[in-house]
């Protein structure tokens, strides 16, 4: 470990791009096929729930290459970007080690066992999951908890969204376009066969030109002034976008969209990457700062634990649980697609999480506080800390023509950094403002994504709940049960949204979601060791029980040092409930684990495979 840590401790941007490489690709060869075979045990004998529930809305067996979009999509939001931009105050080298091991042992292996169990379970959900291989009680407990923790995640998403639009006619414009030109898309591949490849080119095409036109309209002060919202005109926006990629068939805007916005995504990122090659650009930000121990001006508490709650879908997330037991295990063709779309979208993520690592690290130090400190607080700081003084900030704002002095969250630094380095690439330079307006643009489409996935998800939560009230709710074909439960789970996300900040929401997703990440992994331990994986459960039972201690110290800690301190027991109280309710789902999970070691029967289940005790699909 010294010696890995000494190697990270020198690197430079254009190391770090090579290395990540390197390490995903090796882990995608070994450890993502070990997990397939020998823990999973993938069979694509195993009649998957969109071919066996096709119903042309929700259940659609869909081309994996379109999958892997989707689900990148709607798995990669504000996360992979913020987090690591945010964890930079503790250095370059904590955020980097724990993205690079968190995603191969953890995230990679989190998504693909949840995905896994919700294929054999009919698609269900992860409540439906610990109901069925737990017990009932457990099961209510986890529904509870993650609708409870995704109205949380959606409205920090959607107030991080906001942040990233605010301001910005230009990228407003052109994600608005991004939808009829997905509708288009959606269409073609619905009605002509083998037209993926078409509606792709067709999506680039389209996507380019709207991007480089809305640039050149939003000169026209008409057109500008139609596209510069205020907050609580795109809050209602968002949350409007959210109810009709709930309701309408997935294949018409959701997917399509999905998959459209991950060409931006994953071409943004592959455009930072050459450019770092071309630029190599000096990580500014050293390897370690003085705030590991805790007191910075971005996140309050110290590197441990902070550092794993911090770095959230850049290296493993519950929000990715949502999904696997949402949308993407409706739409699956094959189960041995799941190492392609789980392990290596979750991959990819890494990547991207690193990326932006790297873009705020190029800033100087000073550059970064002063955008990332509260205004009102930045004179207390250089009192503080003189020698992180702003060095380049006064120069990028004059060539951007945005202060952005105090603009706090992690996406205006992250935006600064990446325009700061295609600034620098060959032919490029002069168009500063246009590279800032285009990365705040890509900032929103990333989080806008998950943020449509998460609402149908929810939806699906919601329907699935009130079933067990009224049992036309659980009928997905059911309009009213439809309609009714995407009006409910969006207006309680949105209502945070339009009476909130990004500032008192936030905090809790960090921890949240990493508890919601424990608990899809502890849950799918469950399973395996009653599928008498024997052994190979560990490969899932450590990074869960690890998270599971993990989150509850950053919790404590949160609560006690940060929350109370300051007197926000509102989020004190919501940081407590969301412990308790996944204390007791762990405690179920731990007691299950200790009665499956115990029998020692041996069962067949409808797929022939031996396992301890048969259970309801």
């Amino acid at each position: 470990m010294t010696l890995i840590i000494g190697f990270f401790d020198n690197m430079n941007a254009l190391t770090v791009i090579f290395a990540s490489i390197l390490i995903f690709a090796i882990a995608y060869r070994l450890y993502g096929i070990f997990i397939s075979r020998r823990v999973l045990r993938l069979n694509d004998a195993v009649m998957t729930p969109a071919v066996e529930f096709a119903d042309g809305h929700d259940y659609i067996k869909t081309d994996r290459k379109v999958l892997f979009g989707h689900h990148f999509a709607a798995i990669a939001a504000a996360g992979p970007l913020v987090g690591p931009v945010l964890a930079a105050q503790f250095g370059y080298l904590p955020g980097a080690l724990w993205i690079l091991i968190g995603c191969v042992l953890g995230g990679g292996v989190h998504d693909m066992v949840v995905l896994f169990a919700s294929v054999r379970h009919k698609g269900q959900s992860l409540a439906t999951i610990a109901a069925k291989e737990i017990n009932p009680a457990v099961g209510l407990i986890a529904g509870i908890a993650v609708l409870f923790i995704l109205i949380l995640t959606l409205a920090g998403l959607s107030l991080a969204c906001i942040s990233a639009m605010h301001e910005a006619p230009w990228s407003l414009f052109t994600i608005i376009l991004t939808m009829p030109i997905a509708i288009a898309m959606g269409l073609l591949m619905r009605y002509r066969d083998g037209s993926v490849t078409l509606a792709s080119i067709l999506g680039g095409v389209l996507l380019i030109i709207g991007i480089i036109a809305g640039h050149r309209l939003m000169a026209i002060p008409v057109i500008h002034n139609l596209f510069n919202w205020d907050v609580k005109t795109i809050s209602i926006a968002i949350a409007i976008y959210g109810f009709f990629a709930s309701v309408l068939p997935i294949w018409l805007l959701l997917v399509p969209r999905d998959y459209l916005s991950t060409y931006l995504k994953i071409g943004t990122i592959l455009m930072l990457a050459v450019g770092i090659i071309f630029v190599h650009p000096t990580i500014q930000m050293p390897a370690w700062t003085d705030f590991t121990h805790g007191g910075g001006p971005v996140i309050g508490g110290p590197v441990l634990p902070f550092i794993f709650i911090v770095i959230a879908c850049g290296a493993i997330s519950g929000f990715h649980a949502i999904i696997a037991t949402g949308t993407t295990p409706k739409m699956l063709g094959a189960e041995k697609e799941i190492l392609f779309v789980g392990y290596g979208a979750m991959l990819v993520e890494g990547f991207v999480a690193l990326m932006a690592l790297i873009a705020a690290c190029t800033l100087m130090p000073g550059d970064y506080f002063a955008i990332n400190t509260p205004v009102e607080d930045y004179a207390q700081f250089l009192v503080q800390h003189p020698e992180w003084k702003a060095v380049d900030l006064p120069h990028f704002i004059d060539r951007i023509g945005v202060d952005v002095h105090g603009r706090t969250g992690g996406a205006v630094s992250l935006a600064v950094g990446m325009a700061h380095i295609f600034d620098k690439v060959p032919f490029m330079n002069d168009v500063m403002a246009y590279w800032y307006n285009f990365a705040i643009m890509f900032e929103a489409v990333f989080i806008l994504t998950a943020i449509d996935a998460g609402t149908r998800v929810g939806r699906f939560f919601l329907q699935e709940m009130l079933g067990n009230i009224i049992p036309n709710f659980k009928n997905k074909e059911w309009k009213p049960g439809v309609y009714i439960c995407s009006a409910l789970f969006t207006f309680s996300w949105g209502y945070l949204v339009f009476t909130g900040n990004i500032s008192n929401i936030w905090p809790l997703f960090g921890i949240s979601n990493q508890l919601l990440a424990a608990c899809g992994l502890i849950v799918c331990t469950t399973m395996l060791i009653r599928m008498n994986r024997g052994k190979y459960a560990l490969c899932t039972a450590i990074p869960g029980v690890f998270m599971a201690a993990i989150t509850f110290w950053a919790g404590y800690l949160q609560v006690v040092d940060i929350y109370m301190p300051q007197g926000q027991n509102l989020l004190a109280m919501l940081a407590i409930a969301a412990m308790l309710l996944m204390f007791f789902v762990f405690i179920g999970a731990f007691r299950k684990w200790y009665l499956l070691f115990k029998t020692e029967q041996e069962l067949t289940d409808a797929n022939g495979e031996s396992v301890k005790v048969l259970v309801e699909r």
